[in-house]
């Protein structure tokens, strides 16, 4: 059943109400609409009267939002931001010929995805790309976004994935710290949504050293500064490093890659799954994660 469109309020209304709101003044708020006081008094009213609500107390000289005021608040400026951001859009849309919205993770996106996308640019004229990078679980049609980058398992509701690579991570260090052998002299740098990464790399090597103690970052971007810093040694893919490690400004301890189990998917929403444009990327993305070219290692004695 849906909501009779008398009871919806149009935005000129929505807007008077959050100017008013803001100002805690009518007068201020005409102001800043272009509108007498007047008109400003009269849509507020009208828009109480069509939700059969008050939304403002009269205290004094000024207009204070009551308990109803106070909880539509929120909604209304969530939905005057969303059409701002949709009109912008629109006008920034006026010579493309296809959109595609992408989500990626963070890092990914700003040390693999963005040097590459020139590229598949320019293989399809035209299209104009938005870059998100939800940093929470989403509703990918809800979010507006054709594809995805996951990485994981090859789960997302209402979604297909396919998969593009598993992750390579290598121990890597600046050179001022590259020759120091692991131990208490070398603190390691962890990611604190994989806490596992090195007691189980130092496990493999029969490294007998504290696996926990070290640095703790919250995104692997932080990490590799940090890294560049000389704060520590990061186990950290390798090819969110590549120019770091072709510029000689980071140095790989140890050739022993750790390769996780969860790897890297492209994810469709089920209704995308036909869209050339979708399908398009998702090719390209698996013919840029190309094999690996030679990175020099420095190897311990």
């Amino acid at each position: 059943m849906k909501l009779s469109r008398s009871l919806v309020p149009d935005l000129t209304a929505l807007q008077t109400f959050a100017a008013a709101a803001r100002h805690g003044n009518f007068t201020r708020a005409a102001e800043e609409l272009n509108l007498t006081q007047s008109a400003v008094s009269r849509q507020i009213k009208d828009l109480e009267a069509q939700l059969g609500v008050a939304l403002f107390e009269r205290v004094r000289q000024r207009v204070v939002l009551s308990t109803a005021g106070q909880r539509l608040l929120p909604g209304v400026d969530h939905i005057l931001a969303q059409t701002e951001a949709l009109a912008l859009r629109a006008v920034g849309s006026r010579d493309v010929t296809d959109h595609l919205t992408v989500a990626t993770l963070p890092t990914f996106g700003s040390r693999w995805l963005m040097p590459r996308l020139p590229d598949f640019l320019a293989r399809h004229p035209g299209v104009q790309v938005t870059l998100m990078t939800p940093n929470h679980p989403f509703d990918l049609a809800e979010a507006g976004v054709d594809v995805a980058i996951h990485y994981g398992k090859p789960f997302w509701p209402d979604a297909r994935c396919t998969y593009l690579c598993r992750e390579t991570l290598m121990p890597v260090a600046a050179p001022a710290l590259a020759d120091r052998p692991f131990g208490p002299d070398l603190p390691l740098l962890h990611l604190e949504s994989r806490p596992m990464l090195w007691p189980e790399w130092l496990a493999l090597q029969h490294e007998e050293v504290d696996a926990y103690r070290g640095h703790r970052f919250d995104q692997f971007a932080l990490m590799i500064e940090g890294a560049l810093a000389g704060v520590g040694a990061g186990l950290i893919p390798t090819y969110l490093i590549e120019r770091e490690l072709r510029e000689g400004r980071l140095r790989i301890l140890r050739d022993a890659p750790l390769t996780t189990e969860a790897a890297y998917y492209t994810v469709l929403p089920e209704h995308k799954a036909s869209d050339p444009l979708c399908n398009a990327f998702t090719a390209w993305m698996r013919t840029a994660i190309e094999p690996r070219s030679e990175i020099p290692v420095v190897r311990r004695l």
